[in-house]
C-alpha cells in the first residue's frame, strides 16, 4: 500500500512539474490521433452519408461489412499495415514504417469504420424525416446528403469525439506499426505498457491519468454537445452518439 500511495503522489508530481518526457508523449498521442480522426472525418463522413442516402445492387452487404469493420480488433488493423508498409510489402518503398506515419495510418484505418457507421446512423434518420421534402424541392440525394450532414453537424461532432477516444486510447495497432521508439513513437498507452513492465510504476500512473483526463474531458465535450443540441433550436443530438463509448479502442488493444 505504502509504494502504491508513493507511487501516485510521484505520479502528481511529474504532471504538476510538467517532466519532459511526459509531455512529449502525451504531445505525440495527441498529434497522432488528432491527425487520424482528421483524416477518418474526411473518409467516414463522406462514406457515411453517401451509404445513408444512396440506393445500388450489394448495398446490404457493404453495411454488413462496415458494421463487421466496427469490431475489428486492434492488432489486426496493426498486422494488415504493418505488411503493408514493411520492405517487402506494395508500399515499403514509403519508409513510413516505425515512424508517427505508419501509426496515424493504422489509427485511421481502425476510426473509419466507427465514423461511417455512425454517420450513416444519423443521417438515414434525418433521411427518413427530411428526404422527401428535400427531393420534392429538387435536390438530389448527394445534394440532400450534403444538406442534413450540415443538419446534423451537432450529432456529427459527437462522434468524431468518440472517435478520437478509441483512436487515443489504443494500443495494439500502433505498438506493431510504430515500435514504441522512445522519443520518436512512444504514445500514452505503448508507453504505459513498456514502463509498468520496466517497473517505473509512477511514469505510468502520470501517463494513465492523463490519458483517463483527456477521455473525460471528452466524454464532457460530448455532454455539452447533446446539451446544447437539446436546448437550441436547429440542433440535434442524433442517435449516432449513444453508439460507441469514446475509449472504446481500449478493449481491442
Amino acid at each position: 500500500m505504502d509504494a502504491f500511495v508513493e507511487s501516485l503522489r510521484t505520479a502528481w508530481l511529474l504532471i504538476l512539474h510538467a517532466d519532459a518526457q511526459l509531455l512529449r508523449v502525451v504531445g505525440l498521442s495527441l498529434g497522432v490521433s488528432g491527425t487520424a480522426c482528421l483524416l477518418a472525418a474526411g473518409l467516414g463522413l463522406a462514406g457515411g452519408a453517401a451509404l445513408a442516402v444512396a440506393r445500388f445492387p450489394g448495398r446490404r452487404s457493404v453495411l454488413v461489412v462496415l458494421n463487421t469493420l466496427l469490431a475489428l480488433p486492434s492488432v489486426v488493423v496493426g498486422l494488415v499495415v504493418y505488411l503493408l508498409l514493411s520492405r517487402s510489402g506494395p508500399l515499403g518503398s514509403w519508409g513510413l514504417l516505425f515512424t508517427p506515419g505508419a501509426m496515424v495510418i493504422a489509427q485511421t484505418v481502425l476510426v473509419v469504420p466507427v465514423v461511417a457507421a455512425l454517420t450513416r446512423e444519423a443521417i438515414a434518420d434525418s433521411w427518413k424525416q427530411n428526404g422527401e421534402q428535400l427531393t420534392s424541392l429538387g435536390a438530389s440525394r448527394w445534394t440532400a446528403g450534403l444538406l442534413l450532414l450540415w443538419d446534423e453537424r451537432l450529432a456529427l461532432l459527437t462522434v468524431l469525439l468518440a472517435a478520437f477516444g478509441r483512436a487515443i486510447s489504443e494500443v495494439g495497432a500502433v505498438m506493431i506499426v510504430g515500435g514504441n521508439i522512445d522519443g520518436h513513437t512512444r504514445v500514452m498507452t505503448t508507453a504505459i505498457a513498456l514502463e509498468t513492465s520496466k517497473g517505473d510504476l509512477p511514469l505510468a500512473l502520470a501517463l494513465g491519468m492523463v490519458l483517463l483526463g483527456v477521455v473525460l474531458l471528452l466524454n464532457v465535450l460530448i455532454a455539452l454537445v447533446r446539451w446544447w443540441a437539446t436546448h437550441h433550436p436547429g440542433g440535434s443530438s442524433g442517435p449516432a452518439t449513444d453508439a460507441v463509448p469514446v475509449a472504446g479502442g481500449a478493449a481491442n488493444g
